[in-house]
């Protein structure tokens, strides 16, 4: 990973479920090149000044300019250089598809299953060569699974994902690293030739987005978000609906993600055999994080709890937002804005940590976006109550619910005369993984954009990032959708002109 400038021991970030892979920051390294500490310094010192253009009108406005939850540190979020591009091989229907995955936690190990299991493994066509991660014990059970279930794969491990990239056997990877990596990861490998999966959110910060936004363009790589509620066919229907007009004018979508348990969300078990001393690269999972020890740190928190519970802690993980905010949203903006996307005007959110306080990010938000041209979209999240709001889309003249295989839409009682109530069938695969998965795969066969694409991603991020500077705040973040930037404040439409008394 990369180590970047001095680092500011009060900088708060963290990574994705228990997943852990390698990152860094600049061109990809040869092997012997120079050392890893070395190489992280180098890259860290030229990080600050390449972003990119629109990443750079997606910085915050000045009042946002130190925002202290996420950038105490000018070059926070920053990626490195952009370097001579890798093309990659073309690959046609029939070829199959070599996959290096990216850490291999929680969340990248069950991809690595699933992509690996005999059951599927077959009608993918694909084949896993290569596994990357800084916890050696992840590696080798990886590598072992793979075998297990394709002893023909001669599959190669790695504790630094530029290697990986090194190997030209691989066509595409699979990142599930933690959420401060996804962006260096994936710029890095869609500039060596790769095709990308990104686990969600597509980046921790919001400047990041525009520069994967722009390597995806620049290479022509099929980038795809892990949210698998947009290869739900629910989604789709209920978005060619609103596009036809049936609803009317759109007015407010609605859901939410709420989740309960005793233990606490995120407080995986520690596994003792972690140790940087003998199986775990600690710099290098940091990587552009702020410097920590292995030992608890001025703020109490060891290295164990950061590195296997990071969704509890801002240097790496958004927390809710990152983790369960994108399972909502984009699906939300297919239904609404079909294919489409675009971006907030203006997003509000409110955190509270009322029962989870053994962590820096709130266990219960409200979320409430506007778009143009003034529909809004509210998410309820938590951990610590299971109960949600009805999954709902609202418009002037109807509105649409989910039932199990239909979408029932009821007019409003002002134009029950106009419209008749519908059943409208869901023809298609549900929330599912490996229909996900299924559809980059098809994606980089075929050239059809994949489901959950880096266009809608990016427009999602402004909304998670937004929602995070918010919470943090307490201020409504106002966007420019034409300038991509960050505003002071919006000129308030609504606003009606009272004369005065005479």
């Amino acid at each position: 990973m990369m180590e970047s400038t001095p680092r500011d021991s009060n900088s708060p970030k963290e990574p994705e479920n228990n997943t852990s892979g390698s990152h860094d920051s600049t061109t990809p390294a040869t092997s012997g090149s120079t050392s890893r500490r070395g190489f992280l310094r180098a890259a860290g010192a030229g990080a600050a000044g390449v972003i990119l253009g629109s990443a750079v009108a997606a910085t915050p406005a000045k009042a946002f300019e130190n925002f202290g939850h996420a950038n105490p540190r000018k070059e926070e979020g920053s990626v490195r250089p952009m370097v001579p591009l890798a093309t990659g091989r073309v690959i046609g229907a029939n070829d199959r598809i070599n996959i290096g995955h990216v850490g291999i936690g929680g969340r990248g190990s069950d991809h690595l299953v699933s992509t690996n299991d005999l059951r599927t493994h077959s009608d993918y066509n694909t084949r896993s060569v290569a596994v990357c991660d800084c916890y050696s014990k992840r590696r080798e059970a990886a590598k072992a699974a793979v075998l297990a279930r394709d002893p023909e794969a001669n599959t190669q491990m790695y504790d630094d994902y530029r290697r990986l990239l090194d190997n030209k056997d691989v066509d595409a990877v699979l990142i599930a690293t933690p959420e401060h990596w996804h962006a260096q990861v994936a710029i890095d490998a869609m500039q060596a030739g790769k095709h990308v999966y990104i686990e969600k959110p597509m980046t921790r910060y919001l400047n990041e987005a525009f520069v994967v936004n722009e390597t995806q363009k620049r290479t022509g790589k099929v980038v795809q978000v892990g949210v698998q509620g947009c290869s739900d066919a629910k989604w789709w229907t209920t978005g060619k609906a609103v596009s036809e007009g049936k609803i009317g004018d759109r007015v407010v979508a609605q859901d939410s993600y709420c989740r309960n348990s005793t233990d606490g969300e995120w407080n995986y078990s520690i596994d003792p055999d972690a140790n940087p001393a003998t199986t775990l690269e600690w710099d290098m999972w940091l990587g552009s994080a702020p410097m920590r020890p292995w030992g608890k740190d001025d703020q109490g928190i060891s290295g164990p709890e950061r590195f296997f519970r990071y969704r509890k802690y801002r240097d790496y993980s958004a927390g809710l937002l990152g983790d369960l905010l994108p399972h909502k949203m984009l699906p939300l903006m297919i239904a609404m804005m079909y294919d489409k996307p675009q971006f907030p005007t203006r997003v509000t959110a409110l955190g509270t940590r009322s029962i989870s306080t053994d962590r820096q990010v709130a266990d219960t938000l409200h979320v409430i976006a506007e778009f143009e041209p003034g529909f809004t979209m509210y998410v309820l999240l938590s951990t610590v109550n299971e109960q949600g709001v009805e999954s709902m889309i609202r418009g002037h003249e109807a509105t649409l619910r989910f039932g199990g295989d239909h979408v029932n839409l009821t007019p409003e009682r002002a134009y029950s005369d106009q419209i008749d109530e519908q059943t409208i069938p869901i023809v298609g695969p549900g929330e599912d993984t490996n229909v996900h998965r299924a559809d980059w795969f098809n994606a980089i066969r075929t050239g059809k954009t994949p489901n959950c694409n880096v266009d809608l991603a990016t427009k999602a991020q402004v909304v998670i990032s937004l929602a995070e500077m918010s919470e943090l705040h307490n201020k409504t973040i106002c966007f420019d959708p034409e300038t991509q930037k960050i505003v002071s404040n919006r000129p308030n439409e609504y606003q009606v002109n009272i004369p005065k008394k005479a």
